[in-house]
């Protein structure tokens, strides 16, 4: 049979007749089907060769002595007052009296309570050196670790070193005289949503237990921490599961099992794995120094929505916004500002805000990278030389701001104060020692004070209230309510829907877009 060459030999074929049209078409499906990864139709000579691999973990940490309590007399709990319901002679009246008589006081509590435990599941990565991955809750806090290997031997285990912000821990044990094999890690970027996966751990304490299912998502954000990209399956995991590894076809570690979905405690499908190749890193780092070194920048961002793009002259909502710079840090240096868009970094496009902290915490410490960012409507390369993210830590330069809590009723003196701004649907002032005092704003703090705001407004329904300063318009500084309005008038002459608005709240400072089309909100 001759396959077809080239789109002149298609054309033949298609005066030819339907018949070969139809012929053609079942052929390169057949050709697709061929060059498709076949579904397995058993796992076990994968489970067999991958079990040795895995490993149980239980850890034990000792809680604080318990008050004794005073004795209590059972005889308040006996619900028939204190007389038994048998006959006398009767032979359950001996179990009666043991339970509700008078002579039968209430245990003490022990002085010294049993250990708190937590099991959960690892992986051997290096069995030379002993290397056993896990999460870091599992290990958390523990006194005494023990591993059971594949064989049901146990052996204890010590701790190189742990990492709360993606929840990874590193073991250490002797394995050098056992019968396990090491895992290796494979490119968890390749995965596609509908990939077969393999979980093994042990759930419920149970003992090692293989699983599978696909990959039912990519990149979930599930709010466990700043770099947050998990890996969904329909795998079955449940408690105990946690810090085993999950295995493509192939048998590599394509992500490490840390979360579950479930309303009910138990599997519902809905379970998340942290990727090998945010897991990578960190697992080397830890093994290299015993705790991570990550890149810092210096930035806290937000996102770029639609109404922000639109304001800045952006034709897409994409990149990472910066709403604040740290003073001394890596992006102040490098001249990044508040209000600049990072597109990219290290030759990284920046798709969504959440991307930019991942890329920044695996980039060298000390390297200079570009970070190409949007500002006055064009792109400005600039040059940052990357920092160390726990130094900054340790330093304070990463402390949260200091709130400051409003007067009691700021609305007692607001309706003689301020002008309104219709556009807006909130009514501004400049700063001034009164309403410093009023809103308890710091002196460093300047702009435009809100004294109040239309419920209805967009301002409003996006959290702008009574007390917030408007520090910037369109990345420029505000000082009179006049300059604001002609900041109004230029967006609205640009063909712009909305403004965006640098607010500082009580020490913390956010960008909010308000819509200048329509400043009332329809309910």
């Amino acid at each position: 049979m001759q396959f077809i060459k080239n789109k002149k030999d298609l054309f033949i074929i298609g005066g030819v007749s339907m018949l070969a049209k139809f012929l053609f078409i079942f052929l390169i499906a057949q050709g697709a089907v061929a060059n498709a990864a076949p579904a397995p139709e058993s796992f076990a000579d994968l489970a067999e060769k991958l079990l040795p691999t895995v490993v149980n973990i239980s850890s034990t940490q000792k809680v604080k002595d318990a008050v004794e309590q005073p004795q209590i007399n059972r005889n308040n709990n006996n619900p028939f007052g204190g007389q038994s319901p048998f006959p006398q002679g009767h032979p359950f009246n001996d179990m009666f009296n043991d339970f509700f008589g008078d002579s039968y006081p209430m245990m003490p509590q022990p002085r010294h309570s049993m250990p708190e435990s937590s099991l959960g599941s690892g992986f051997i990565v290096n069995k030379e050196l002993g290397l056993i991955i896990t999460n870091n809750h599992v290990i958390d806090g523990a006194d005494e670790i023990k591993i059971t290997l594949h064989n049901d031997k146990i052996i204890p285990a010590t701790v190189i070193g742990t990492d709360d912000k993606t929840d990874i821990a590193v073991l250490k044990a002797d394995l050098k005289d056992e019968k396990v094999s090491q895992a290796a890690f494979g490119n968890s970027d390749i995965m596609r949503v509908g990939d077969w996966v393999l979980a093994i751990g042990n759930p419920f304490g149970l003992g090692n237990t293989v699983t599978a299912g696909i990959i039912s998502a990519r990149a979930r954000d599930i709010n466990s921490g700043p770099y947050d990209d998990y890996l969904q399956t329909d795998a079955s995991i449940n408690r105990g599961n946690s810090g085993g590894p999950m295995f493509n076809i192939r048998g590599e570690v394509i992500g490490i099992n840390t979360a579950i979905f479930s309303p009910t405690g138990g599997s519902v499908g809905i379970g998340f794995a942290i990727p090998s190749v945010l897991a990578e890193p960190v697992i080397d780092q830890i093994n290299k120094y015993g705790r991570t070194k990550r890149g810092w920048l210096g930035v806290k961002i937000q996102d770029v929505t639609d109404e922000i793009a639109d304001s800045l002259g952006l034709k897409t909502a994409s990149g990472a916004l910066v709403a604040e710079v740290t003073p001394k840090g890596p992006a102040e240096k490098a001249g990044i500002k508040s209000g600049d868009i990072i597109l990219s970094f290290d030759d990284k496009s920046i798709r969504e805000m959440r991307n930019l902290p991942r890329i920044v915490a695996e980039t060298d410490i000390e390297k200079d990278v570009p970070v190409i960012v949007w500002r006055d409507g064009k792109r400005v390369t600039l040059k940052a030389n990357i920092g160390e993210l726990e130094k900054a830590e340790e330093d304070g330069l990463l402390a949260a701001h200091d709130g400051n809590n409003l007067m009691d009723d700021p609305n007692k003196t607001k309706d003689n104060l301020g002008m309104q701004v219709e556009e807006l649907g909130l009514k501004l002032s400049a700063l001034n020692p009164k309403l410093r005092g009023m809103f308890n704003v710091n002196e460093n703090v300047n702009g435009l004070v809100v004294v109040d705001s239309d419920p209805n407004s967009d301002a409003a329904k996006k959290g702008i209230d009574a007390g917030d300063v408007i520090i910037d318009v369109n990345q420029q500084p505000v000082k009179s309510v006049a300059n604001l309005q002609a900041k109004i008038s230029e967006a609205k002459d640009a063909g712009r829907d909305s403004i965006l608005l640098l607010v500082n709240r009580q020490g913390s400072i956010q960008f909010i877009a308000v819509n200048i089309a329509d400043s009332k909100v329809e309910e």
